[in-house]
Parts: structure tokens; sequence; C-alpha cells
């Protein structure tokens, strides 16, 4: 299949609304079942398949809340896009090993998108601002 940009944003779209709305059934439906899914810096490191996804965002989920996506720029190729967005909301519990204290946060995104012969999230690659996470939640 060959997929549109509008089809694209579409899926991506799709994908960050059910993570805005905490539901990780949602969000793992948005992926192939044999989903490559890195977070970079992730301890437990690439996950394969939306079940090894499952734990990444249930620990999401509980750590950050109130969360919203806002997109700055988009790039499209042949069946994948680059999505650079802003997230922000607030640190609830242990957002990537720091305490939160239910501190606002703001930082910035980089997914890199492939997506399977049936349109969905075949390659999910992150990379987070964790400089910019450790400005706002020093450790003290």
């Amino acid at each position: 299949m060959n997929l549109t940009p509008a089809m694209m944003d579409a899926k991506i779209d799709e994908h960050f609304g059910f993570e805005a709305r905490d539901d990780v059934n949602g969000v793992l439906a948005t992926l192939s079942e044999d989903v490559d899914h890195d977070i970079v810096g992730w301890p437990s490191g690439p996950t394969k398949g939306r079940e090894g996804a499952r734990n990444f965002y249930e620990t999401l989920f509980a750590d950050l809340s109130d969360g919203q996506v806002t997109t700055q720029r988009r790039l499209y190729g042949k069946d994948f896009m680059v999505d650079e967005s802003l997230w922000s909301g607030t640190a609830a519990g242990r957002p990537f090993g720091l305490d939160g204290k239910g501190r606002p946060l703001e930082f910035r995104l980089l997914h890199v998108i492939e997506f399977a012969s049936d349109g969905a999230i075949g390659r999910e690659n992150v990379w987070i601002d964790l400089a910019a996470i450790m400005q706002q939640l020093p450790q003290v």
C-alpha cells in the first residue's frame, strides 16, 4: 500500500490521541502485530511486538499525565514519516527515573515512524529531549 501524507497523519494522530487518553490498548492497536518499538534510552531497550511495547506505555501513562502533543513539523517519505513534536503536561510519577512531584513538564520528541503494508505503525523510533526533562525536574 502506498500511503499518502494524509494517511500517515491520520494514523499518527490516532496514536497520539490514544496516548492523550492514556488508552494502552488503543495505542497498541495502532501498531502492527510485529512492531519494532524503540524508545531511545529506555532501560529495557527496543522491543518487538505489541505486547513488547505494552510495558513502556503502562509506565509512561503512570508517570506522565494531562499530556498534549503539539506537532511542530512533519517530513514524509515512501511509507515513513518523521514527526517533530512538543509534549506538555504533568510529571505525576517518576518519568524517565526522575521524581516528577506533580510538576509541569514540556519537552521535545522526535518520532521516526515506518508504516507496515496494512497502514499500521510497523516501527516506532522515539528520541526524547532528556536534557530538557532533567532541567525541569531537578532532583534535590
